[in-house]
């Protein structure tokens, strides 16, 4: 029973230990990316590898460009559509994640999620689509770390550059090319809304670009995206 015990203790000892280095490594690397571009990320690692089992030669349409070369109508249309609160709130919105919970609980089943525009970077930089508590409490973790590390024009910046915008595209500026052959600084207020709708959904919304849901919540969003605040 002792020799049992003590591997016990040395198997816990073992998980915290990797568990807290593994932290350290995701502290690290924000540090490093509060001044320096990632060039890749779990989510765009993930759909290569997805692409590359149909087509062994697929590459990503992705192309850095910083906030400045990105156009304010985008900027306002994303903050609109996901994170209404993204400059007055510290990384989680809780707010939201009560009112979504209960608005789902409502219909039975997730029509609404209540993830920030923080949350979203650190699940797109690195962590995987799978839904399980622990994900989740990694999650929250790591937003916090970009919240201390990074500042609310860092965070969009990031946030924009990486996100996926349909099968194989992400970011801003390939999808503002992929969708309307142009780059993201020339992008209008309308074309920005309908980006900014497509995110929660971007390859079905790749495939379905004349959806009548597409179009009616790109107009609500483009009432609103005056009001949005800017970092």
């Amino acid at each position: 029973m002792r020799r049992l015990g003590r591997a016990l203790a040395w198997l816990v000892a073992a998980v915290l230990l990797a568990t807290f280095a593994l932290q350290l490594y995701f502290f690290a690397m924000l540090g490093w990316w509060r001044s320096h571009d990632p060039e890749t990320t779990s989510f765009m690692r993930s759909a290569l590898a997805e692409l590359r089992e149909r087509t062994p030669t697929a590459q990503l349409q992705q192309h850095w460009v910083p906030y400045r070369e990105i156009s304010d109508n985008l900027k306002r249309a994303v903050i609109t559509s996901e994170d209404a609160t993204f400059t007055e709130h510290n990384g989680v919105d809780w707010e939201a994640i009560e009112k979504a919970y209960e608005n789902n609980q409502k219909h039975g089943k997730k029509i609404k999620g209540g993830s920030t525009i923080t949350q979203q970077l650190a699940k797109n930089l690195f962590l995987s689509g799978e839904r399980s508590y622990l994900r989740k409490v990694q999650e929250l973790v790591i937003t916090y770390m970009i919240e201390f590390w990074m500042t609310k024009e860092r965070i969009l910046e990031l946030y924009l550059n990486v996100v996926e915008w349909g099968n194989g595209v992400f970011g801003a500026d390939a999808a503002a090319r992929h969708y309307y052959g142009i780059p993201a600084s020339q992008l209008s207020a309308e074309q920005s809304a309908r980006l900014a709708v497509m995110l929660p959904n971007p390859r079905l919304f790749d495939r379905n670009r004349s959806s009548a849901y597409l179009a009616r919540r790109a107009d609500t969003i483009l009432r609103w995206m005056p009001d949005a605040d800017l970092p």
